[in-house]
């Protein structure tokens, strides 16, 4: 499994110009995680195809690409993520685009196959006046995960995190914690941005790493205290067990939450409060029910509260990274850091 903590370099595509700028960019960051010469030139032709259709689909309405390094829990880089986030039209049927020679520009329509073909995983949404969003992964030679492999957690895992514009580092931050059939997911906001709210952010997931596992709002306590020499932080911690079906949330501060089961959406309440500051003396865990198909949703308040998954028709059956990509796309206020955590249950 994969665990993704680092936030991704943003490259807003301006016009073409910029075009041999962020491949040579990109190129640098795989070069500076150890990928070979023939790894680099697969992720500069995904690079290359990704930038060229948002030149051609987006036309003033704009798009970006996201890029990092792939991390395991242990810190080894694995891989290359990239995404693409397209403002334009969008596609009624993005499968039948991916066909070569099939085209919305009248061009050779060999883009998205390219894309699929360079990349060890590849996923696409889009929709008719939403625009499109496509993943790529390139591994390094090895690396990638092995097709069909058991997943002994039960769950999947994604997120984006985009620090705010003209910010080298984010003041959100997320971390997990692994437990029997589930896990600890840890998401929280440094007040403000910058340096200062990422050292708030960094010290919290270092807290939240020692904390004994327990319940969420014992060790938010915990955070708590640990953190009060810093500017302080709002986070949020689930708790998810697969055999047990169950999840547990404990919040403090504006981290926005949303369990999504089968037929309904349920809001992720918080307290009141910052940690490292000041909190409430009694703070208790929200017990909801946890089984197969359900996705958790956690966002920092960089990212608009009023999202409606019934805008998006058949996002919930794509890659967690992606479906937080397409969410981060259309809702994120850009005057802020944004966090986009989402967990889907998969027994």
């Amino acid at each position: 499994m994969d665990f993704n903590f680092d936030a991704y370099h943003q490259f807003p595509l301006i016009d073409r110009s910029f075009l041999n700028i962020i491949r040579r960019d990109i190129s640098k960051i795989a070069e500076a995680h150890n990928f070979t010469e023939a790894e680099v030139g697969r992720v500069s032709l995904v690079v290359t195809e990704m930038a060229t259709n948002l030149l051609k689909h987006t036309g003033t309405h704009g798009g970006e690409l996201l890029v990092k390094p792939i991390c395991q829990l242990n810190g080894k880089t694995c891989g290359i993520e990239l995404l693409c986030l397209d403002n334009g039209p969008g596609m009624s049927d993005p499968l039948r685009m991916m066909e070569d020679g099939v085209s919305t520009f009248g061009s050779m329509g060999q883009g998205l196959g390219s894309i699929k073909r360079q990349s060890d995983f590849f996923d696409i949404y889009s929709q008719r006046g939403i625009g499109t969003v496509i993943l790529s992964r390139v591994y390094r030679k090895g690396n990638a995960p092995k097709s069909g492999a058991r997943n002994e957690n039960k769950f999947e895992i994604g997120a984006v995190m985009v620090p705010k514009q003209g910010e080298h580092v984010s003041g959100d931050g997320w971390g997990i914690r692994l437990a029997h059939q589930g896990a600890y997911l840890f998401t929280l906001d440094g007040l403000g941005h910058g340096e200062h709210a990422h050292e708030a952010a960094t010290a919290a997931l270092q807290a939240f790493q020692q904390q004994p596992k327990g319940s969420p709002s014992d060790m938010l306590r915990g955070v708590h205290s640990a953190i009060k020499r810093t500017r302080g932080a709002v986070g949020a911690i689930a708790h998810w067990t697969a055999d047990a079906g169950t999840l547990r949330f404990c919040g403090v501060g504006n981290i926005g939450g949303r369990l999504l089961l089968h037929d309904r959406a349920k809001n992720l309440l918080s307290y009141n409060g910052t940690l490292g500051m000041s909190m409430p003396n009694t703070i208790n865990d929200q017990h909801l029910t946890w089984e197969r198909g359900n996705i958790i949703v956690l966002h920092s308040d960089g990212l608009k509260s009023r999202w409606d998954f019934q805008k998006y028709p058949e996002l919930t059956k794509h890659d967690p990274t992606l479906i937080a990509a397409v969410l981060y796309k259309d809702n994120t206020r850009t005057t802020d850091d944004t966090l986009v955590v989402v967990v889907r249950a998969t027994d």
